[in-house]
């Protein structure tokens, strides 16, 4: 597929994306949907930025986590690709300042208390020289355990438990820590479940989809939703991720649909959503044992797990596809009525 913007005969729903593995289920939806669409694989390629964009809704699906899959220039990519449409007047979704969201969690964390919503105490550290300093501070206030992780991640990735901060400083000498993309590491209460799970709840066009539990006992830090997230390429089993208390087996299913789930929180969550421009996103919470919800992240170019889509009242990837295709019939309705000529 090549990178330079693929251009269809008609208005389409543009989905820009670096990762081809994730998209499977997505390309069946809109075609199952009867949607138009075309996939713009942002990873390399020439971009001409006096150039008129083609008519279309463009749905950004670039991920914080791009950097692990060998796209370390896509998140950047995307800037200059979503201001370009933007300044066009096309319609995006997702668009350039939900992107600074997804690639950024202080960005998120911010967000999220300005609109009352609980997350979990956090300092972020910038380099990594006085990391351990940060952690000391931050240990002798809370006096608990507490993790590390990376301001741009995803999957779970980089995110470390530590019972103290010389227990940090012995796996820095052992070479146990990455480097962040960005340079920012985020210093973070640990905050037990009351029971081993945590919650992500899936919002597609200002809407309450569903909500699923997450097993943290056997998924750990690493409760990435896609199939292909669970098994490791090299041996094809399923992988066991750091903070993982319990070592997955094949069958084990880490997602399950939370039936009946209503809460307060889906009411914060729309109105965050609305309030910050994203339309597609899950975001996810846990029920603490001193009996808080405390929400740490908010994922904008969400996956959606097969089983539990199996089972739930509607699939998520197929609700984007309706979405999409309404958005782009709306676009083509305006246009046709800017040209004078009735809408159909």
């Amino acid at each position: 597929m090549s990178s330079a913007l693929p251009v269809a005969d008609g208005p389409a729903v543009y989905a820009i994306h670096e990762n081809p593995e994730w998209f499977g289920v997505f390309r069946e939806a809109f075609e199952a949907e009867g949607v138009p669409l075309v996939e713009w694989l942002l990873v390399d390629g020439p971009l001409d930025p006096l150039a008129v964009p083609p008519d279309g809704v463009f749905w950004s699906r670039i991920s914080a986590s791009s950097h692990t899959r060998g796209h370390a220039l896509s998140k950047e990519y995307a800037r200059s690709v979503l201001a370009w449409l933007e300044s066009n007047g096309r319609r995006t979704v997702n668009g350039r300042a939900v992107l600074e969201l997804e690639v950024s969690k202080v960005a998120q964390l911010a967000a999220l208390k300005r609109a009352g919503i609980e997350v979990p105490r956090t300092v972020a550290a910038i380099g990594t020289a006085h990391l351990v300093d940060v952690a000391r501070d931050f240990h002798r206030e809370l006096a608990a355990p507490f993790i590390v992780k990376h301001n741009q991640g995803g999957k779970g990735l980089s995110v470390a438990r530590f019972e103290s901060p010389d227990d940090l400083e012995a796996a820095i000498a052992r070479g146990d820590l990455d480097e962040p993309q960005d340079g920012i590491t985020l210093v973070q209460e640990y905050v037990p479940p009351a029971e081993p799970f945590i919650t992500r709840v899936e919002i597609v066009g200002g809407e309450f989809l569903y909500a699923i539990r997450a097993d943290t006992a056997r998924g750990g830090f690493q409760l990435c939703p896609a199939d292909a997230c669970a098994i490791d390429p090299a041996t094809g089993k399923p992988i066991t991720p750091p903070g993982a208390t319990i070592a997955p087996q094949p069958g084990d299913q880490l997602f399950s649909l939370r039936e009946g789930f209503r809460h307060p929180i889906i009411d914060q969550y729309l109105a965050f959503t609305r309030a910050n421009g994203i339309e597609i996103a899950g975001i996810e919470f846990i029920e603490t044992a001193d009996g808080r919800l405390v929400t740490y992240d908010v994922n904008t170019n969400t996956n959606y797990n097969a089983a539990v889509e199996a089972v739930a009242p509607d699939s998520g990837a197929r609700a984007i596809a309706r979405y999409l295709g309404g958005l782009l019939a709306d676009a083509s309705a305006g246009r046709l009525a800017q040209s004078g000529h009735p809408a159909r």
